[in-house]
């Protein structure tokens, strides 16, 4: 290499480096420049630069706007007044209620002959009983299950099936059961045919329906010592419940629902049965149960209003 062409190279390197330093210079100055016309209070980047203010102020405007949109288009829509629901009663059912006085308690003898002046149906009705008990049903010691025999009878066929050993298959047999054999009802109910209103068991064929709880359960079917259906004694279950014998047992909210006869009975037959179902209610109130018990009582027949009773003269 020539010394002259060295020379231009060494002088090339110096003026780069001289525009190098010149350029750091610049940009040094341009940084100290808008240090101090930047404003005090405010940060080159975060929620408090001027950029995001301006977004923040930008989007409550919006927000703004549009809630005034909205506000207009209300204004414009007509408002709807909705005029209160007004229960309106058939012809027969302004005539049953005239005759009940819905301020009074009534005793069960009054409530009991005014329930075939109420009713306007054409067949023979039901008479049924509501009753409201204090219960938390979540809790398993504040649920009420449990029967009551009716001296004057349901007033209905019911069909009892019984599930038990040979002898007492008998026994149940002459006491008016409808079906004893054990075989041919657990193959009906396993292919889901349940031809029987009660099922009785005795305690040592209850391991042979577990199987079918799935099945029975749902349906109310599942023999049950509560309920009385399960014992080693089935003939007497089964003339008890020939005679008349209602299922109690309380609903979700702690309502008992319980037919009590047909409107065809005498007055005293249904007053009788009754007093055996509210009897019944109160003898069984379930440990859980503290205070008040029974809140209120309605009598009523199929398709007719209902009558409230004087609990206290009730519960006599």
């Amino acid at each position: 290499m020539t010394k002259a062409k060295k020379e231009t190279i060494d002088d090339s390197k110096v003026e780069q480096q001289e525009l190098e330093n010149n350029l750091d210079q610049d940009v040094q100055a341009e940084e100290s420049q808008e240090k101090e016309n930047k404003p005090q209070g405010t940060t080159k980047a975060g929620k408090h630069s001027k950029k995001a203010l301006a977004e923040e102020e930008a989007k409550a405007q919006k927000e703004e706007r549009k809630k005034k949109v909205v506000e207009d288009e209300a204004e414009e829509k007509p408002k709807v007044i909705r005029k209160p629901r007004i229960k309106r009663y058939t012809k027969n059912q302004k005539s049953s209620r005239e005759l009940i006085d819905f301020d009074k308690l009534y005793t069960i003898t009054e409530a009991i002959e005014l329930l075939p002046k109420i009713s306007k149906v054409k067949f023979d009705p039901t008479a049924e009983v509501h009753i409201s008990l204090q219960l938390d049903t979540k809790q398993a010691d504040q649920n009420l299950r449990t029967s009551a025999a009716l001296p004057a009878g349901t007033g209905k066929k019911v069909r009892v099936a019984v599930i038990t050993s040979d002898k007492e298959a008998e026994a149940a047999k002459k006491a008016g059961a409808d079906n004893v054999d054990a075989e041919a009802i657990l193959s009906a109910i396993s292919k889901g045919k349940l031809d029987f209103d009660v099922l009785v068991a005795s305690p040592d064929k209850m391991g042979e329906l577990g199987k079918h709880a799935k099945v029975l359960g749902p349906k109310g079917l599942m023999p049950s010592p509560k309920s009385g259906t399960v014992t080693p004694t089935p003939s007497t279950v089964v003339e008890e419940i020939k005679k008349g014998r209602a299922e109690i047992k309380n609903d979700a909210n702690g309502i008992v629902h319980v037919a009590f006869g047909k409107l065809s009975f005498k007055p005293k037959d249904l007053e009788t049965n009754l007093m055996a179902v509210i009897k019944a209610i109160k003898s069984n109130k379930p440990s859980g149960v503290k205070g008040t018990y029974i809140k209120s009582i309605y009598v009523t027949s199929s398709m007719s209003p209902s009558i409230k009773l004087d609990i206290a003269e009730a519960l006599k």
